[in-house]
């Protein structure tokens, strides 16, 4: 299942038809609602409802109650959770919104989707920042920042390209906001608040020949620039099998590394060569590990096939937040769509690491794609 938390900012836009210049403020809301105004936050969430309600089966949404998202879900077939209440569903603020990100966040889903403006996009951000992907639904009176699909039809088709496994790349977008109080007296002051990891359109950013296809050397290049500059001190790297983390482990070093076993590399230096699954594990005794492993061209399998040693005890060592996938995108696109395989050994762990996960496919340059939980 895909998990979807969604978030929305009832009041945000009310601003707009009433020619106030924005919605932030307690007065300019009380003014607009005087005026006979309101908002259409819920409508514009409901654009985005009802072109996910076909994929129901493969969607599972994380939600507050009320105005704040469930009066978007609950006459559709759509699963939902409402794990946020605020203390006045018809006029939420500002720490509602963070308040609601907090709680859909720790319920642990793949991707937000939040419905607003730069104002609710600025408040997400203050308590997301760049450790959860979102994606603004637009429905605010201004929208500066970079978070925001161009219409809720193309969030909706954003999200199930990224159910279906399409190339959705993730990277940060500038999170923007104007002085509203400046900007009615015809000022204009832009101000930069942080970034937060979006989904993008599923494209090649880098090294992109007339025919579109990957330069796959200088991909691979990129990854293990990726990896090799973000490896921190006194933490063991367990590097698996496969020509894309051999290209790594050969940036690393010129001492000649296993293709088809696991390699350990301490302080950007190789110190144990095609181990088993008991030196793994002794040697995780001694220090912190991160792994770096790839998938099996064509079947798509991260763990169960040719890398045993990778056991359950060892992966639950290592900690599964510190796993890191690492592809070029024609190999993902040679799944067709296909979900990624687990198959450790142990159910419990399967179902773990299954879900939409990152994957490394170039330098600051990453997509999400599902990884599936198989039962006989």
């Amino acid at each position: 299942m895909f998990k979807i938390g969604l978030i929305v900012n009832p009041v945000a836009g009310i601003g707009g038809p009433a020619g106030l210049k924005g919605s932030d403020g307690e007065n300019i809301y009380q003014k607009a609602k005087s005026l006979g105004f309101e908002a259409k936050a819920i409508q514009r969430a409901m654009i985005v409802v009802n072109f996910l309600e076909p994929f129901a089966d493969s969607l599972a949404f994380i939600t507050c109650s009320g105005s704040m998202g469930e009066d978007c879900l609950k006459h559709s077939t759509l699963n939902y959770t409402a794990v946020y209440a605020a203390e006045d569903e018809s006029h939420t603020r500002a720490e509602d919104t963070r308040q609601a990100a907090l709680s859909v966040m720790g319920a642990g889903v793949d991707l937000i989707l939040f419905v607003g403006g730069d104002g609710t996009a600025r408040d997400i951000c203050s308590v997301v920042g760049t450790n959860q992907p979102v994606l603004g639904i637009p429905a605010g009176v201004k929208m500066h920042s970079g978070v925001f699909a161009v219409t809720p039809k193309a969030a909706g088709q954003l999200v199930a390209d990224m159910i279906h496994g399409g190339l959705v790349s993730i990277a940060e977008s500038e999170v923007r906001d104007i002085d509203e109080i400046a900007f009615r007296e015809g000022v204009v002051k832009s101000r930069h608040y942080g970034e937060m990891l979006t989904p993008q359109e599923g494209r090649y950013l880098q090294h992109v020949k007339c025919g579109g296809k990957e330069l796959e050397e200088l991909v691979l290049d990129d990854i293990a620039a990726e990896i090799t500059e973000s490896m921190e001190d006194d933490t063991l790297y367990v590097m698996g099998s496969g020509g894309t983390v051999m290209h790594i482990k050969r940036s690393l070093c010129s001492d000649e590394c296993s293709l088809l076993g696991v390699d350990l590399f301490l302080n950007h230096k190789l110190v144990a060569k095609d181990v088993n699954e008991r030196q793994l594990h002794d040697w995780l005794s001694e220090y912190p590990g991160r792994l770096v492993i790839t998938l099996i061209g064509g079947q798509g399998h991260l763990f169960g096939r040719g890398n045993q040693q990778l056991s359950p005890r060892n992966l639950r060592k290592i900690g599964l937040e510190n796993i890191s996938i690492v592809a070029t995108k024609s190999k993902i696109k040679e799944m067709e769509g296909r979900p990624l395989v687990v198959d450790t050994g142990d159910d419990q762990l399967d179902k773990q690491l299954a879900g939409m996960r990152q994957i490394i496919t170039g330098y600051d340059d990453r997509i999400v794609y599902p990884v599936a939980y198989l039962t006989e």
